[in-house]
């Protein structure tokens, strides 16, 4: 009889072949897929050829999604283009995407399908913890573990233990995953879950879209985890069952596995949530945000790029105007959702109401292009990072909240709620 185990015990057990796996052991487990981006896939591609191998595991299965400086921003950012499109056409891989086909990676990889419920997923870039959402155990790895896997199609695995969050109640007004995700965090600390898994359960998760179990997943990094999963259920088979390119399965903790802490939040608690410069964990509710003013507002990025990230912008901005001392600049996270969006009518009300209406990249996030701050100025954005510098200047300051916060405060020229409009 094998013992009771979390669902990121069972698909590291699964992978790795094995009928049970424990925190602390040391695995070796087949992977379903591997990514790269613009910046770390040259990396892993000059170490790939190292190793001395020739084509890499499966051709579908490594995937390449240049996203970081692209549309590309110099001649630096093109050359490391060209050396994965290069790289793809070589291995004759299936999966690359760039501008025209192009996604910010962790939205574009779950809408195509390419990855699925029960998949072991390493990517090198820490945010590909987000397909926890649908029930993938998924991490980032450095570009040297990941030329090794792009060559053998396994990878190493310290089991980590794991962290149970409860989320019961229903949410309050503006309140999404984004809040749920900083108020956790703002909690535990950018340490909180060092090296392990966050299984985010409870009624309110029950009853949370897709969109924002990805938000909250996606942000499982910020905590210091490993790996972020919300167990698979009618929500997620809605949204991968017309996706999957590959057949897939729903894991589910036993009722008595082992959780090396449990923790407990009534949602009707929490607010709209902003975290102040420099650390995710610097958080307050918008009612004691006070008077914050900006120089520019971002909306998009792998944490809140989606469809309904983009719709709640546009209703909000609908029938106001940018304040005219703000810059605020909207990335879909994929052509797809680039294409809804006009098709809907809200690409049309947030360029009517002056902002920016961006393909899908990376760019300002990590302070890469189109949008980097001065020296002194402050942003309001739906990122993921706020650390010293992480938009441009190191004198410059980032504050991260949901796209309705972010929406209201471009209009306000200032961090608010909706409500103040």
């Amino acid at each position: 009889m094998t013992r009771p185990m979390t669902i990121t015990e069972k698909i590291l057990a699964a992978h790795a072949g094995l009928n049970e796996v424990k925190p602390g052991d040391l695995i070796t487990a087949k992977v379903d897929i591997t990514l790269a981006n613009d910046i770390t896939g040259p990396v892993a591609v000059n170490e790939f050829r190292k190793t001395g191998a020739k084509k890499v595991f499966d051709p579908e299965r490594a995937v390449f999604v240049p996203d970081h400086f692209t549309p590309n921003k110099d001649i630096k950012s093109a050359e490391n283009a060209k050396l994965l499109r290069e790289f793809a056409k070589e291995q004759g891989l299936k999966n690359y995407f760039e501008v025209g086909r192009l996604g910010i990676e962790h939205t574009l990889l779950p809408d195509k399908g390419i990855v699925g419920p029960g998949d072991l997923v390493i990517g090198a870039d820490s945010h590909t913890c987000t397909y926890g959402a649908i029930g993938a155990f998924s991490t980032g790895v450095g570009s040297t573990d990941l030329a090794c896997a792009m060559a053998s199609g396994e990878t190493w695995f310290k089991v980590p233990e794991t962290i149970k969050v409860i989320f019961n109640g229903k949410l309050n007004k503006w309140v999404s995953g984004k809040d749920l995700v900083l108020h956790l965090i703002g909690d535990i600390g950018v340490d909180g879950a060092l090296y392990k898994s966050l299984e985010i359960t409870g009624s309110t998760i029950e009853n949370l879209p897709i969109d924002g179990r990805f938000t909250i997943c996606n942000m499982a990094i910020e905590a210091g985890g490993k790996n972020g999963i919300i167990p698979p259920d009618a929500i997620t088979e809605e949204y991968v069952k017309n996706r999957a390119q590959r057949p897939y399965k729903f894991y589910k903790s036993d009722e008595d596995a082992e959780y090396c802490r449990v923790i407990e939040y009534n949602a009707e608690d929490i607010e709209p949530t902003v975290a102040f410069p420099h650390l995710p964990e610097n958080t307050r509710p918008i009612s004691q945000a006070g008077n914050v003013k900006i120089d520019q507002a971002v909306i998009g990025s792998c944490t809140n790029g989606r469809l309904s990230d983009i719709k709640e912008a546009a209703e909000i901005l609908d029938g106001f105007q940018v304040h005219p001392d703000v810059r605020l600049i909207v990335f879909p996270g994929t052509q797809e959702i680039y294409l809804e969006a006009m098709k809907l009518g809200y690409a049309e009300k947030i360029i009517k109401a002056g902002a920016a209406f961006s393909t899908p990249t990376c760019g300002p996030c990590l302070g890469g292009h189109m949008g980097i701050l001065a020296e002194g100025e402050r942003a309001i954005s739906t990122t993921n990072r706020n650390f010293v510098g992480r938009m441009g200047h190191p004198k410059s300051e980032v504050y991260l909240s949901n796209p309705a916060i972010a929406a209201a405060s471009a209009i306000l020229g200032r961090i608010a709620s909706p409500d103040e409009l």
